[in-house]
């Protein structure tokens, strides 16, 4: 059986690869296997040199393939803030309430007709030796004026789904891994992942 490490904690999301890659013969490990490995500085101005970061680092500290993904939103009318520091937008401890808060406050004055943003995903899958591959994933939205269901997380409240009429927040788990950033760039990652592992 292959094995890959999705470069993070969250038993969650390892849980999720895992079911996204069923009768596959790959184990997903997470970092929870590996607690030598800290925290990883993300210090790329892309989503994608983090994503790299992650996947570099972790691939080197286990010797195996790593996956992992930097995931945020771009708001048009913030020239595409918060972007890559969405996790620590109202400063270095935020909350997803406080980042939502200032999110609110920077868009108070823009119209419904300016409001788009998306959310933005890219996974980037390391091995040991260097190949890689890199897959962005887009869930183009609206944000909504205040928050709207207690689903989700992050900025998942403040964005509208203007295709089926609901915030991120309002959306079952399902639902949400079918439309969103994350899902779609994962599915790319999976449809490669057989192919790259055995190379």
């Amino acid at each position: 059986m292959k094995r890959i490490v999705l470069a993070t904690r969250n038993q969650g999301k390892v849980r999720e690869l895992q079911a996204m890659l069923a009768g596959l013969d790959i184990e997903v490990l997470g970092l929870t296997r590996f607690p030598e490995i800290g925290d990883i500085p993300e210090t790329g101005d892309t989503f994608e040199e983090n994503a790299r970061i992650k996947a570099r680092a972790v691939s080197l500290a286990t010797g195996l393939v790593a996956l992992a993904d930097d995931s945020g939103l771009a708001v048009d009318a913030l020239g595409g803030a918060p972007g890559v520091y969405s996790a620590r937008y109202s400063g270095e401890n935020a909350t997803d309430a406080a980042n939502n808060e200032k999110l609110l406050t920077a868009m108070k004055d823009v119209p419904d007709a300016l409001r788009g943003c998306r959310f933005v995903s890219v996974v980037a899958v390391l091995a040991p030796n260097g190949q890689e591959l890199l897959f962005r994933g887009e869930w183009p939205g609206m944000l909504a004026h205040e928050p709207v269901g207690r689903n989700g997380f992050g900025y998942d409240p403040l964005f509208l789904d203007p295709e089926i009429g609901l915030s991120a927040a309002q959306m079952s788990p399902e639902q949400k891994n079918e439309r969103s950033h994350r899902g779609r760039a994962m599915r790319q990652a999976v449809k490669r992942l057989p192919e790259f592992l055995a190379g």
